[in-house]
């Protein structure tokens, strides 16, 4: 059996759709697995233990149509007994339209839409996460076959490649006897970031209080911001903007040999939880990030709502005003003396 998988979009869909590679492969243990996604993550899926071939979309593909024709002719000429098409875009609606003898054809509802597939399914209703809700889509095979779901997502990160980052992160002055933490302090999409100058004086009071070693780490496009950012503070010794990573499984390798990641949501914070560090969020105004945070003891967030239930019926500039540096703080002493002090003793 063959089956194809798309979705090619950014960092945290690509991540938290995975669980439905997962789930098809521990159904099907024979058949070959296949994921569409953006060619800059395709990285994060190598020696996938799920996933049999990692198909990327490039830039140049994305622009010219013509391109994209012929990629998706290629892809599918592997004769797929199984699309789950969980984008449907029209551009991805390709797959199936190239398919015809396939005999699952499988994506979202949407009106006038849709019409090459053999199941169309609904939005969801009271989804708990985007994990539950892209396992839906699986329903229809429910009829034929016996369904073993699962929501793990984690990204496995080889020992030599954790060893390897070991010995850059050494390199550039870590000291690995002491607590190394990640900061997101930018996301790639700006109504994701919290208040800078606010998450600056976060940053102060927490090197002040625990002297971790902190991680500004960045993609090539936000590495000006990342200098700038420790420039305000002083270029203070506890914080290290000399640790490049040369692509999103670098990326990875990084934030497996750090004991926490703390800042902004987007997709480093995905991959952290991915490769299985803790996380603490903090939300900016108005970010709903119910269905992207996956609940469990070690990952959590703070944001408005966490100090008044009607917080999102104030403007967002009371909402910032809400969200003090010392409840910020309090929560970061929490939640770091629960999963990285205690778990160093």
């Amino acid at each position: 059996m063959k089956i194809l998988v798309i979705r090619f979009k950014q960092i945290g869909d690509s991540v938290l759709a995975a669980p439905i590679c997962n789930t098809l492969k521990n159904t099907f243990s024979d058949a070959q697995i296949d994921y569409v996604i953006y060619e800059h993550i395709g990285p994060l899926f190598e020696n996938h233990k799920y996933i049999d071939n990692v198909i990327t979309i490039t830039k140049d593909e994305q622009k010219n149509i013509f391109k994209y024709i012929k990629k998706v002719w290629q892809v599918t000429r592997n004769n797929y007994d199984i699309i789950i098409d969980i984008m449907s875009t029209p551009k991805s609606e390709l797959f199936t339209l190239l398919s015809p003898k396939c005999k699952y054809k499988i994506g979202r509802y949407k009106k006038n839409r849709g019409y090459t597939y053999t199941h169309k399914i609904l939005e969801p209703v009271g989804a708990k996460n985007k994990i539950d809700k892209f396992l839906k889509m699986l329903k229809p095979l429910e009829k034929e076959y016996d369904i073993k779901y699962t929501e793990d997502f984690s990204i496995e990160v080889t020992d030599q490649e954790k060893e390897y980052m070991k010995k850059k992160m050494i390199d550039a002055g870590i000291d690995f006897q002491k607590p190394v933490l990640a900061f997101a302090i930018n996301a790639r999409v700006p109504s994701k970031v919290f208040n800078i100058e606010k998450m600056l004086e976060v940053t102060k009071e927490i090197i002040k209080e625990f002297e971790p070693q902190i991680i500004f780490y960045y993609s090539p496009a936000e590495k000006e911001f990342a200098l700038e950012a420790h420039k305000k503070l002083g270029n203070d010794k506890h914080i290290f903007t000399n640790i490049e990573t040369k692509s999103i499984r670098e990326l990875a390798m990084l934030l497996k040999n750090c004991d926490m990641f703390f800042g902004n949501e987007g997709g480093p914070r995905h991959i952290a939880h991915a490769v299985g560090i803790p996380t603490l969020v903090v939300c900016r105004p108005n970010l709903d990030v119910k269905e992207w945070l996956i609940a469990g003891d070690k990952n959590e967030h703070i944001g408005p709502l966490d100090i008044d239930p009607n917080a999102y019926s104030l403007e967002a500039s009371e909402q910032e005003k809400i969200m003090t540096v010392d409840l910020i703080v309090d929560k970061f002493r929490k939640f770091y003396n629960k999963n990285v002090k205690n778990s160093r003793i």
